[in-house]
């Protein structure tokens, strides 16, 4: 059999996607570690198709300040926990109002990516999973960058190599989801 498969609503979305969307709005749901480049592209994607940014880091940072210096990292998932609701359903409400999004969140387990889609898909648009593909010399690399600024930077994340290793045990690399890669050097 030649052609595309467009039986389930992953496959439909890649079609409409390649159909220019079929003017359906567009979630970009960026995947990938700390440091990967996830914020930087949805920077340049806002830049260049209008798309409307959600970032969970500077939510975060406006409502709570700095992690780890204004509040104790160990609050960090309680303080994130309401800020991804509501980003999540301005996200949905973006998406039934027909514009497209940018989500601007790791997204490190499956079970998360697949809820996403799920809920795009029902509001009525498509998704895009980006997975920023980085190495840990790569990694490390950019976050000795970012610790670097991370004082002056109210969205930059300080981040050790401990917690990076810590990162890598808890994230799970997107497999057969429908993902495009982004190789990140």
């Amino acid at each position: 059999m030649t052609g595309t498969d467009t039986s389930t609503p992953a496959a439909e979305c890649q079609v409409a996607w390649a159909a220019s969307r079929n003017g359906r709005p567009v979630v970009y749901l960026l995947v990938g570690l700390t440091g990967s480049g996830k914020t930087t592209y949805a920077a340049q994607l806002v830049a260049r198709e209008g798309v409307v940014h959600l970032s969970v880091d500077e939510a975060l940072a406006a409502r709570h300040g700095r992690y780890g210096i204004d509040y104790p990292e160990p609050e960090h998932k309680v303080r994130e926990a309401p800020i991804v609701a509501e980003l999540t359903a301005r996200m949905v409400e973006l998406v039934r109002a027909g514009r497209s999004v940018v989500f601007d969140h790791g997204l490190w387990l499956r079970s998360e990516r697949d809820a996403y889609k799920r809920m795009i898909t029902e509001a009525g648009g498509c998704w895009r999973l980006l997975y920023f593909k980085a190495g840990r010399e790569v990694l490390l690399t950019r976050l000795a960058q970012r610790n670097a600024r991370a004082a002056t930077d109210g969205t930059a994340l300080m981040i050790t190599p401990e917690a990076l290793e810590d990162f890598y045990g808890r994230f799970e690399e997107p497999d057969g989801e429908g993902e495009q890669i982004l190789l990140q050097r």
